[in-house]
C-alpha cells in the first residue's frame, strides 16, 4: 500500500465521511491501485482513527463498486474489468438516451443557458491539466440534462450510476487528444436538445457514450499488457 496518498480532513463532515471520501478519491486518482488490498489498521494509522469508520467507509466503496471482498484476501480495490464498464454505461446510455429525449419537451430557457455554460467549462477544464475539474465539469454538463427533465426518480437513479461512473469517466479523460471530439460532441447533445430535435439528440448522447465505451476499453487493454 502507498504511504503518501493525501489525507484531506473537513471539519464540517462526520468523521466517517471524512475517511469515506479520502479512500474513495485514493482509489479513484489511483493512489489507490486495482488489486491493492485495503488493510484496516494500517488504514486507520494512515488516517488517524479507529478501525470502526474504515469499516464503514469499505462497507460503502464495496455498494460503490470500488471495492471488492475477496475470500481470504478481506477488502481489495476493485478491478476496472470489460463487463462491470459496460453493463454500467449499458444502463447509462439507455437512461441518458431517456433523459435528453425529455428534457428537449422541458428545458427552460434558463437552464439550456446553464448548460450551453457547462459545455464551455468543460471545454476550458481541457486545458488546465486538472483531471479531477475535467471530470467535474463533464458531470455538470450532464447532470443539467438530468434536472431539466423535471423528473425526480429518473434523476435520483442517474445520481447514483454517477457514482459508479466515476472510474470510467476518469479513464477515458486521461487522454487529452480526445478533448476536442468531447467538446464537439457536447456542443452537438446541446444544440439537438436546444432545437427540440429528439433524434439528434438521443443519437448525440449515444454516440457519446459508445466513443467513450471504446476508450475505456482501449485504457484496460493497455493497464493489462
Amino acid at each position: 500500500m502507498k504511504d503518501d496518498f493525501n489525507a484531506k480532513v473537513n471539519e464540517y463532515l462526520p468523521l466517517r465521511d471524512v475517511v469515506f471520501q479520502n479512500l474513495r478519491q485514493a482509489i479513484l486518482k489511483g493512489e489507490l491501485e486495482p488489486g491493492e488490498r485495503l488493510m484496516e489498521i494500517h488504514l486507520a494509522k494512515r488516517l488517524g482513527v479507529s478501525r470502526t469508520p474504515i469499516r464503514e467507509a469499505i462497507r460503502k466503496l464495496e455498494l460503490e463498486g470500488l471495492v471488492d471482498m475477496v475470500p481470504r484476501r478481506g477488502a481489495v480495490v476493485a478491478s476496472i474489468t470489460r463487463k462491470d464498464m459496460r453493463d454500467v454505461l449499458e444502463v447509462r446510455r439507455t437512461l441518458e438516451m431517456l433523459a435528453v429525449e425529455v428534457a428537449c419537451e422541458r428545458i427552460s430557457q434558463g437552464e439550456l443557458e446553464k448548460l450551453r455554460a457547462a459545455g464551455r467549462e468543460f471545454e476550458r477544464s481541457g486545458g488546465s491539466g486538472d483531471i479531477i475539474r475535467l471530470v467535474q465539469a463533464d458531470m455538470a454538463f450532464h447532470e443539467i440534462i438530468y434536472a431539466a427533465t423535471g423528473n425526480l426518480r429518473l434523476v435520483n437513479i442517474l445520481g447514483n450510476l454517477r457514482e459508479q461512473m466515476y472510474r470510467y469517466r476518469m479513464e477515458y479523460l486521461k487522454d487529452t487528444s480526445s478533448y476536442g471530439q468531447l467538446n464537439r460532441e457536447h456542443e452537438r447533445i446541446y444544440e439537438g436538445i436546444r432545437d427540440k430535435d429528439k433524434e439528434t439528440a438521443c443519437q448525440a448522447i449515444r454516440e457519446h457514450i459508445d466513443n467513450q465505451e471504446t476508450a475505456i476499453l482501449q485504457a484496460i487493454q493497455e493497464n493489462n499488457r
